[in-house]
């Protein structure tokens, strides 16, 4: 079974859908069209700008989404997907994908989500850190233990979890884990706390906008972030991003349920190529491929 799956922040890079827009008639439309719902040319930062203009909240989630939604729809005929996923961001281009949202109402809440997520960093100095080489049960002991607010927030494969939280607690967290046994445990050059108690001012803002947007049911079974398993019903997927923001992306568990549920093939629909070196690490007979 053909599974297709789309990358989240951290994937965006100079030049990023270049090539779509200079070949493709209906790229060259949809990118246009982006501009126009922005209000500004994310084309020119996309193609020509620079990885700080790059890194830029309004501009990142974007960013990383037109290029993976825009690549789908270019695809025609050849994109039939049976199952679909998306790391964190990725979940929305994931759904535009699959149906389930419009390319326009998809953009405008990656968009919206974007901001409320850079609100939310400013309200209190939190961070993210990479921790490997530990049991995921240590590390999740670990910050329950640990004073002030940090949690598990990116379950990306065996081994490698990423800690979310307030700076001071990761920090904490990040000296106790080494002195567990991690190989790493560093501190991740990102905005905030993504996917921790954190980002509840976002959650609230953007759970209005996803309430009023329409969703409908999806091509195939999208596998969330929130339960790692196959949902198709309209409502449970906009519960589903809802929580989102402040719950923990399983990433490992979403791949080895689609494993499970028959995926024998993982595409890597956008920037990079940082889903498929996870998707090997979870299960290293599993196929993957670049779209």
């Amino acid at each position: 079974m053909k599974a297709y799956v789309f990358p989240g922040q951290g994937a965006q890079f100079t030049g990023m859908g270049k090539d779509l827009y200079e070949n493709s008639p209906l790229a060259k439309e949809l990118f246009e069209k982006a501009n126009d719902i922005l209000g500004f040319r994310i084309t020119d930062i996309m193609f020509e700008g620079t990885a700080e203009q790059l890194k830029e909240t309004k501009v990142t989630q974007p960013a990383v989404f037109l290029h993976s939604v825009i690549l789908a729809k270019t695809l025609g005929d050849d994109f039939k997907p049976e199952m679909v996923a998306g790391h964190s961001l990725g979940e929305f281009s994931a759904l535009v994908a699959a149906g389930a949202l419009t390319f326009e109402d998809g953009l405008k809440l990656v968009s919206q989500r974007a901001m409320a997520m850079q609100k939310a960093c400013e309200i209190t100095p939190s961070t993210m850190a990479a921790v490997l080489g530990l049991e995921d049960k240590v590390v999740e002991d670990i910050c329950e233990q640990t004073e002030g607010v940090v949690v598990a927030a990116n379950y990306n494969c065996p081994g490698q979890l990423v800690i979310s939280g307030e700076t001071t607690a990761v920090e904490r967290a990040c000296e106790a884990l080494k002195a567990a046994g991690a190989r790493r445990a560093l501190i991740l050059p990102v905005g905030g706390a993504f996917h921790s108690p954190m980002m509840e001012p976002a959650r609230e803002e953007l759970a209005a906008a996803i309430e009023k947007t329409q969703f409908a049911a999806p091509v195939c079974p999208v596998y969330q972030n929130v339960p790692a398993s196959a949902v198709t019903n309209p409502d449970e997927i906009k519960q589903n991003l809802i929580i989102q923001l402040t719950a923990p992306v399983k990433w490992t568990q979403s791949v080895q349920n689609m494993i499970a549920d028959g995926a024998t093939l993982f595409t890597e629909v956008g920037p990079g190529n940082v889903l498929q070196g996870l998707v090997k690490k979870i299960n290293k007979e599993a196929e993957t491929a670049s779209a």
